[in-house]
């Protein structure tokens, strides 16, 4: 008869059912949790300074430094990635997706492109 293990020995198992969170998970509560705080603060700010009738100057300033952070420098560009806008990409080559000049004038005339 095989030795049932009990449950403070080395043999016992674990068990298979235990939901071992993903090592990323604490990473994202931990920065949803920055996240929140910081929103908390700013909307304890907005309400101070709204008392101090300031609040549409810290709202404006809000949004230039909104976007401002929210902005990308080229140093944090990838290798090899195309901008938006083909005249910063090498031979002024346009994205999948672009809408040519020429391709608008051949759907306006319904005439196909050439080459397709």
């Amino acid at each position: 008869m095989p030795e049932e293990a009990q449950p403070g020995s080395s043999t016992s198992q674990t068990p298979r059912n235990r939901v071992v969170p993903p090592p990323s998970c604490w990473d994202q509560s931990f920065l949803t949790n920055i996240t929140f705080l910081k929103v908390l603060l700013w909307l304890v700010l907005l309400g101070l300074f709204v008392e101090l009738e300031f609040g549409l100057a810290y709202f404006v300033l809000s949004l230039f430094y909104w976007m401002y952070v929210g902005t990308r420098g080229p140093e944090e560009k990838k290798e090899g990635e195309k901008s938006a806008y083909s005249v910063f990409n090498p031979g002024c080559e346009a994205i999948q997706g672009t809408l040519t000049a020429e391709q608008l004038e051949h759907e306006l005339h319904l005439r196909p492109l050439e080459g397709r």
